[in-house]
């Protein structure tokens, strides 16, 4: 029971994820594509915002897929939880509620990220897990990436264009 109850939460978890990263990178199921991806990266201070666009679609994608087929584990649900805590604080200043444009749901997918990685895919899966070496390896290069890309995040400041249309909207009556 333990592993259909695993499989049906990658598979559906692992799908969205994966939809979503091909969203980005190739503007896919209505997503907008590397190149307006990139644009909001850079306009939020993520710069490159092209190849920090690239580097969050290619988790997100290559994250989800391997999430859902239970391949490598865990590096699926790693590359998943890594940029999911990038994506929680671009939409901390929004507050925690998804209806807000906060942070809720890319939260709610760290968690999802975090207890596949303690609980491991299952027996349903397509291939074998990563040794121990390579999952150090890649644990370690993860939380890296993470690292920088968060505190690129947090001390960028916003493009002059979003910082004069904050300036706007505090000026204009509501």
């Amino acid at each position: 029971m333990r592993s259909i109850g695993l499989f049906i939460t990658r598979v559906i978890f692992g799908s969205y994820l994966a939809v979503h990263g091909a969203q980005k990178l190739f503007g896919s199921f209505g997503g907008h594509g590397l190149d307006a991806t990139g644009a909001g990266f850079e306009s939020l201070g993520m710069k490159p915002g092209k190849v920090m666009a690239t580097i969050a679609g290619a988790s997100e994608l290559g994250g989800g897929v391997l999430t859902a087929a239970g391949i490598a584990d865990p590096l699926g649900p790693l590359a998943i939880a890594g940029t999911m805590v990038v994506a929680s604080a671009v939409h901390r200043k929004q507050g925690p509620l998804s209806s807000n444009g906060g942070f809720e749901l890319p939260l709610t997918n760290f968690a999802v990220a975090t207890a596949l990685l303690a609980s491991g895919p299952g027996n349903l899966r397509l291939g074998p897990h990563l040794s121990k070496s390579l999952t150090r390896l890649s644990v370690v290069g993860g939380a890296a990436l993470a690292g920088y890309t968060l505190s690129q995040l947090l001390r960028a400041q916003p493009a002059p264009a979003a910082a004069e249309a904050e300036d706007e909207e505090l000026v204009e009556p509501s």
